[in-house]
């Protein structure tokens, strides 16, 4: 059927660079684990149930109620592949454990000011928690790898399709 990289490629999140960690914060891997938890007692054994109901009515070619639940039963499986993919691969870092310090890593929330003078805050997390509308950027996204190791008080430079930004970062918390 199809393979695990099928698997991410049709649930749509980047992939890892090669040769790295998948990276992601307590709250992150405690999602994925409900998340899988949830699938795998709940709603599985739940379609599975509708699946037999209605194989039980005859005709399987023209039943809907057996032909959704098969395909629902496939979107299921290949998410908890998914799943079980990204929780073993998993290297859990907790931000605020980390040592205080001024320099910028995985789970950083860094707030920085663009030429322009406008003030800007992200935090840098995994690629299965990275939400823009929330300043969470991915620590593998272009702007997070300017970012990273550099320290309060720099400026970093962005390259951006209309050229390179200079950008001072004003404050690296953990949180």
């Amino acid at each position: 059927m199809g393979s695990n990289e099928e698997d991410d490629e049709e649930v749509g999140l980047p992939k890892l660079p090669p040769n790295t960690k998948n990276y992601m914060t307590p709250p992150c891997y405690r999602r994925l684990l409900d998340e899988r938890e949830h699938l795998v007692n709940v709603e599985r054994p739940e379609m599975v149930n509708v699946v037999s109901w209605a194989a039980s009515n005859g005709d399987r070619s023209e039943n809907g109620d057996y032909l959704y639940g098969k395909r629902r039963l496939r979107e299921i499986d290949r998410r908890i592949r998914f799943l079980n993919k990204r929780i073993e691969s998993a290297e859990v870092v907790d931000p605020a454990s980390r040592p205080p310090t001024d320099q910028i890593f995985f789970g950083a929330t860094v707030t920085y000011e663009t030429p322009d003078g406008e003030a800007h805050t992200i935090r840098i997390v995994g690629i299965d928690e990275a939400d823009a509308s929330k300043g969470d950027v991915s620590w593998i996204s272009p702007i997070a790898r300017v970012f990273l190791k550099a320290h309060e008080g720099d400026t970093v430079r962005l390259p951006t399709p209309k050229g390179v930004l200079e950008i001072d970062i004003v404050e690296v918390l953990y949180v």
